[in-house]
């Protein structure tokens, strides 16, 4: 946990929640929740896909009308929306913790460069873009095996294509130059490489694990921009 609070505190996020082994934090645009693992446990170094919603009742209710399923539940963290696809991935929506004049803005010490981008990997990736479109995401870029898909709080959601429904790895995106980041990551004494417009951060999950070796952190698109938290 500690390691990875360092990582993600140098990449720009800000943590916003701690509560031990449940901590939360904020990007300039987008949320990430880091969750402790005893070592070698099924969640071991996995990412999980999940959005956060206004009105948890309310966004069923149009997810339903507009095609997907989504029942309100109770987990243990409390009363959650459990939205099931078509090819069988099931995700969580979690209510969102907004600002008091009910923006969804984020922590403004993050870096406001940066986007977490959440990853379902499905084998029909249109059938899945429709999906995240009935959940209220706003479509962003496609191609043939591909779709993302911009958020209230400026998230990104991303379809990619794979044999079996899943999440998948955590991805980060900057609408930047990385070599700032770069710093950011070698001054805190973390490894991490640019090669071709792509930023590889060593994963500290990676050490004795099956994660991947690297967080990977993009350039954003050159006609994209971070949507507007409030928007």
């Amino acid at each position: 946990m500690e390691q990875w609070t360092e990582v993600l505190t140098a990449l720009g996020l800000v943590k916003v929640v701690d509560q031990g082994d449940w901590r939360e934090f904020d990007a300039g645009s987008g949320r990430l929740a880091l969750h402790a693992a005893a070592h070698g446990s099924p969640e071991d170094g996995t990412t999980v896909f999940g959005v956060e919603v206004g009105i948890l009742e309310e966004f069923a209710r149009r997810t339903r009308e507009d095609g997907t399923q989504a029942d309100v539940t109770e987990a243990s963290h409390g009363t959650t929306v459990q939205v099931t696809a078509k090819d069988g991935f099931q995700f969580l929506a979690d209510q969102a913790h907004t600002a008091e004049d009910g923006t969804w803005a984020t922590s403004h010490r993050a870096d406001p460069a940066l986007m977490v981008v959440a990853t379902w990997v499905s084998p029909d990736v249109d059938g899945s873009a429709q999906e995240l479109r009935n959940i209220g995401a706003r479509p962003r870029t496609s191609d043939d095996e591909s779709a993302t898909f911009s958020t209230k709080n400026g998230g990104i959601l991303r379809v990619i294509h794979g044999a079996v429904a899943g999440s998948g790895d955590l991805a980060l995106e900057y609408d930047g130059e990385l070599e700032p980041v770069l710093r950011r990551l070698t001054g805190a004494k973390i490894e991490a490489r640019i090669s071709e417009d792509v930023l590889y951060v060593a994963n500290p999950d990676a050490v004795g694990g099956s994660a991947p070796a690297s967080i990977v952190v993009k350039k954003a698109p050159a006609q994209q921009t971070p949507a507007n938290p409030g928007s």
